[in-house]
């Protein structure tokens, strides 16, 4: 198998298409098993905060309205099995190649359409919220899945506190850029820096949430540290990683994945299993941590949250709205 890494000079840009599929790793090798270091200090508050070189235990509530009862992904699962290509496109370089990234100080920048903006350290953007738990199955659109106990506040308080203005309808992220610690953005996979979007009642919906750990530990840097998106009936890809920039906007912002290919990745990326990926079935799933030839299961419409989720898009054409 070739997998193709672009070079210095190198013009030419690596196809989503020619990216090795989930299917074709696992069965060229078993998942990558890694030490992983983690803190024992506690954070001295009901909200974490970003440790530099290792991971630390959070204060928390379960949410269990919030919460499925399926059986967990373990760790080790969930923090050596990642797509996060701003570290690699292999599942496994994520926590190989994150071990330089400073997650630690951080401040998020926040602009647009808000009566409440400027630039937010980590601490204040968090301070207002109590941190709760929520067991969450993440799915990707490379068809494998995840049941992961996330630790964080909802988005829409978040949202609120900056007091969006009646011509903010949707809200934009972006990830950091530092090619330095992020050796993934020295090449032409993707426009770096990595953007996403939600429109506001998507992003005003109860199980949508901003993520500061796993575990009940801070996020890992493979896993998005030390500020992700956790949107549980979307595929993976629209919970962007090390958050800096939230930007209200009244026109729909572009996001990272539909500019590389819009015919294969819509801007809502519901999870649907009556919509295929132009090169592959959604209509079923492997379920991460089931064996390494296990058989796939079908996949749930909106991920098993349609209860949750299915109003917001009422009237709609998902298969054109994709």
């Amino acid at each position: 198998m070739l997998i193709r890494r672009k070079q210095p000079g190198d013009s030419a840009q690596i196809l989503p298409s020619q990216i090795t599929s989930e299917s074709v790793y696992l069965n060229r090798r078993t998942l990558l098993q890694a030490a992983l270091a983690t803190g024992v200090a506690g954070i001295g508050a009901a909200w974490p905060q970003p440790a530099a070189a290792a991971t630390t235990p959070l204060q928390f509530k379960r949410n269990a309205a919030y919460s499925t009862d399926e059986p967990q992904n373990t760790y080790e699962q969930i923090t050596t099995y990642n797509n996060y290509y701003e570290f690699g496109t292999d599942k496994g370089e994520p926590a190989e190649n994150s071990g330089a990234f400073k997650p630690a100080p951080w401040t998020v920048t926040v602009s647009g359409e808000a009566e409440v903006t400027g630039k937010f350290t980590f601490e204040d953007l968090l301070k207002p919220h109590a941190l709760e738990e929520r067991v969450y199955r993440l799915r990707c659109v490379e068809a494998w899945s995840m049941v992961i106990p996330w630790v964080g506040v909802p988005l829409a308080a978040v949202v609120k506190q900056f007091k969006p203005t009646s011509k903010a309808k949707y809200v934009a992220f972006k990830t950091v850029l530092r090619p330095a610690e992020m050796p993934g953005q020295r090449y032409n996979v993707l426009d770096w820096p990595y953007v996403e979007g939600l429109r506001m009642d998507e992003a005003m919906n109860p199980l949508a949430l901003l993520a500061v750990g796993l575990y009940g530990k801070s996020l890992p840097n493979q896993n998005g540290a030390p500020l992700r998106l956790v949107t549980p009936w979307k595929y993976g890809f629209k919970g962007i990683k090390s958050i800096v920039e939230i930007r209200f906007s009244e026109k729909q912002p572009p996001t990272s994945w539909n500019i590389s290919a819009p015919h294969e990745y819509g801007f809502y990326a519901n999870v649907n299993p009556n919509v295929d990926h132009p090169r592959w079935s959604q209509a079923r799933e492997r379920h991460i941590g089931g064996g390494l030839f296990n058989s796939k299961v079908p996949t749930r419409m909106f991920n098993g949250y349609e209860k949750e989720v299915a109003g917001l898009y009422s009237g709609m054409d998902l298969a054109k709205n994709f």
